[in-house]
């Protein structure tokens, strides 16, 4: 399963390599793009608000999954 998330506060890599980080850690492999201000996620089974935790307990804001 593939989901997008639109994410917005990233501003330099080192955002980029937390948001990579903390998806990781959820068993998803993740490419994030900085200049997009999204993540792709892709896992067997992916629950939404764990996504959305993940990425907002670092400060940025996730304005939608899809």
């Amino acid at each position: 399963m593939k989901k997008t998330l639109k994410i917005d506060g990233m501003h330099c890599m080192n955002c980029v390599k937390r948001v990579e980080k903390a998806l990781s850690a959820l068993g998803c492999t993740v490419s994030v793009d900085l200049k997009a201000g999204t993540a792709v996620v892709e896992a067997a089974s992916l629950d939404d608000a764990s996504l959305k935790n993940a990425v907002e307990d670092l400060g940025f804001d996730v304005l939608s999954i899809g």
